[in-house]
């Protein structure tokens, strides 16, 4: 017998129109988080990984998270601009409308622990070259995880934001290490590309990196070396990385390129270039593309 009880009809209504105006988030579109000791190249192949989606038609949005704030530049804002962006995390005003705190204010003042910041990619994206859009984020420099300040709350509530955005590729260059790595970050990025040259110190960054991946559930994580001179350098990595190899969903080595050098900190040029280097990471960019638009 149906259940005929006064307000059931209504409860059904309401619950079927928020299930239809609910934002399930990531039904198209998909997010890769970039990561790896300092000096690996994260910041190059993620501003280059942007443009190749620019490319194909994607609406790109790079997200610089890394204090040192390159991406800019490798993405190829001019310099004068880029040195006039404010990170999200020093926006004194953005931060305190939306956290109701001011930083540095101190304790006791009510802090808002979910603010709204919706607006944040319209208010502070940056259109960068190709049609790539920018939002430099900013990181809290200090030892302490878990801060409860209105920047980290901030940062967090972006991070959940952005997640939702339907219809996008995110990729979002972290700082250094493994420090930052959080169920804040990680929830909602369906890909880790961690990123090593064949140093001993930079594959161990990797190595730990590949196993909080595994362990925060990202369900996708692929290895990249960079600055692959011969063979050796392949197996040196492999050796290191021992049984970690098998956490790796695919591989990729990208050649030592002069000519990064040459172009840095604007690598942008190097999109128009043939080079081995270019034509491996068109084939990272289409790995990540087949992986991220599985149903």
């Amino acid at each position: 017998m149906p259940d005929t009880r006064p307000g059931r009809e209504k409860i059904l209504g309401v619950a079927q129109k928020i299930r239809r105006n609910t934002r399930k988030g990531n039904e198209s579109g998909f997010r890769v988080i970039i990561t790896g000791k300092g000096g690996v190249g994260k910041t190059t192949i993620t501003a280059l990984l942007a443009h190749l989606f620019a490319q194909k038609g994607f609406t790109t949005l790079a997200v610089d998270e890394d204090p040192q704030m390159n991406l800019p530049f490798a993405a190829g804002i001019p310099r004068e601009e880029s040195d006039r962006i404010i990170p999200l995390t020093k926006n004194l005003d953005y931060v305190q409308e939306k956290t109701g705190v001011r930083p540095g204010a101190g304790w006791g003042s009510m802090l808002t622990l979910n603010p709204d910041v919706s607006d944040v990619v319209e208010r502070f994206g940056i259109k960068g070259p190709g049609g790539v859009n920018i939002l430099v984020m900013g990181t809290i420099m200090q030892a302490a995880t878990g801060c409860l300040c209105p920047e980290n709350t901030l940062l967090e509530s972006v991070i959940r934001y952005i997640n939702l955005r339907e219809g996008e590729v995110i990729l979002m260059d972290t700082p250094a290490g493994v420090e930052h790595f959080g169920r804040s970050i990680a929830q909602g990025f369906n890909q880790a590309v961690l990123i090593t040259d064949p140093t001993f110190n930079a594959v161990q960054v990797v190595r730990q990196s590949a196993h909080l991946a595994k362990e925060l559930g990202i369900p996708t994580i692929h290895l990249v070396i960079n600055r692959v001179r011969s063979e050796n350098d392949i197996r040196k990595v492999q050796e290191i990385l021992g049984d970690t190899m098998d956490l790796f969903s695919e591989q990729f080595y990208l050649p030592y390129d002069e000519d990064l050098i040459v172009c840095e900190p604007d690598v942008v040029p190097l999109l128009n270039s043939a080079s081995p280097f270019m034509e491996r990471l068109i084939t990272l960019q289409k790995t990540l593309e087949n992986y991220g638009t599985k149903p």
